[in-house]
């Protein structure tokens, strides 16, 4: 077997047959990915044409819509054009392209969402020193800081994950190319990097999910010590759609990377493998 990386690119296998249940599915999944895209781009136009609107609380939540965009648009097209147009291949390049953006995003929301927690904190439990506490400069900068860290770490793990070299074919048994997935085609020992690229995953949700709930700790507290039930009412109707939003990619992004990618990072633990594991490629 060919031990060098010698492959020029990937078959990506994707998510659904030509069944008519999979048909069914997959306008499901265009519909809904549509609609994702049309809904936030009216909220970027809505926000950028309203002056009222122009406060850092809904220049956060335009930066989160414009990172949602991104990310529908970095895995969507691929897979319809896999689906539809029997375009299954993927340069190497493009492969690592998709896994720096589909990172970068994913990163940069986890932390995004932890800014607009606090925004809520100040505008909530300090609401006169709202300017001050909460200014353009430090909305900037969160934001900033947001893009970054999630590009520093889709920087790293792309580039590591295409260090390897693939000598296990080149198809890939999903729709879009994810480092987990990518590394089972990898030659050699990828434990180590698996273990790196577990923890990293980890503390990417840990640190923001860790300022989120301190911030809403703190908002609890805050509004328990209301007297007024209309106050307590605008504290939580202010905070309600944050907070499912939080929920939904927490939820979602802790099933799909809180757990170790393979059995290969059980041996790094030293687990042993008679003990059942739950775990899944991520």
């Amino acid at each position: 077997m060919d031990k060098g990386n010698t492959t020029t690119g990937f078959i990506l296998l994707g998510l659904f047959n030509h069944t008519r249940a999979h048909l069914f599915l997959f306008i499901g999944v265009l519909t809904v990915a549509f609609n994702s895209v049309v809904g936030n781009a009216l909220l970027l136009l809505l926000i950028h044409q309203d002056p009222r609107l122009h406060t850092p609380m809904y220049f956060l939540l335009s930066q989160l819509s414009l990172m949602d965009m991104m990310l529908v648009s970095t895995i969507v097209p691929q897979m319809a054009a896999g689906y539809l147009m029997g375009k299954k291949f993927i340069s190497t390049t493009g492969c690592g392209f998709q896994i720096f953006f589909f990172l970068t995003l994913e990163g940069g929301e986890c932390f995004l969402l932890a800014a607009m927690s606090y925004d809520r904190y100040v505008a909530i439990c300090h609401p006169l020193r709202y300017p001050v506490l909460m200014s353009w400069q430090l909305c900037l900068r969160l934001t900033l800081g947001s893009w970054f860290l999630g590009a520093a770490d889709g920087a790293m793990q792309a580039a590591a994950t295409l260090s390897f070299q693939f000598c296990k074919g080149n198809e890939i048994d999903h729709f879009f190319c994810e480092a987990p997935v990518l590394l089972r085609l990898a030659c050699g020992n990828t434990s180590a990097f698996e273990f790196v690229m577990y923890i990293c995953c980890v503390l990417m949700l840990l640190i923001p999910f860790s300022l989120i709930l301190t911030s809403y700790g703190l908002i609890l507290a805050a509004v328990l010590r209301m007297r007024s039930t209309e106050a307590r009412k605008k504290a939580f109707a202010t905070c309600s759609s944050h907070l499912a939003v939080v929920g939904l990619f927490y939820g979602a992004a802790t099933f799909s990377y809180m757990r170790p990618a393979s059995s290969s990072i059980n041996e790094v633990l030293h687990i042993p493998q008679s003990i059942p594991s739950t775990s899944n490629a991520g």
